[in-house]
């Protein structure tokens, strides 16, 4: 399974890569293996103050719809617009076209509570 160790993971599966304040924000490889094939992704979040935790958006594949939530706090500044015509996108390239949303973080230092890529294995082991 494939899990890039320069991401920190939470618990929800989300994974997150960081740019400066900015958090760029997907599901895992095994979120996505779990749900299956991906039909739909709607986040209608854009330009919202959210909480860590707090749910940004929905995840529908072909057997069940899922929550995806915010890994840490912050203003959603961008979706991932690919998605729209390309649910699938999350099952071929979860930690690169299949990204769903870019935060400009309120609190950088809440990525410490998220998972290092060892701890994320335990997690889902």
């Amino acid at each position: 399974m494939n899990l890039p160790e320069n991401l920190k993971y939470s618990k929800d599966h989300e994974w997150v890569k960081t740019d400066g304040n900015i958090a760029i924000v997907g599901i895992t490889e095994f979120a996505q293996s779990e749900l299956g094939d991906i039909v739909f992704v709607e986040i209608e979040t854009e330009d919202e103050d959210l909480a860590k935790e707090e749910v940004f958006g929905t995840i529908e594949a072909v057997k069940t719809v899922s929550d995806l939530y915010m890994p840490v706090s912050g203003t959603v500044i961008e979706v991932n617009e690919e998605l729209d015509a390309h649910p699938d996108l999350v099952n071929k390239e979860p930690y690169d076209g299949g990204w769903m949303i870019k935060i400009e973080m309120k609190d950088p230092a809440e990525l410490d509570a998220l998972m290092t890529v060892n701890q994320y294995k335990e997690h889902i082991s």
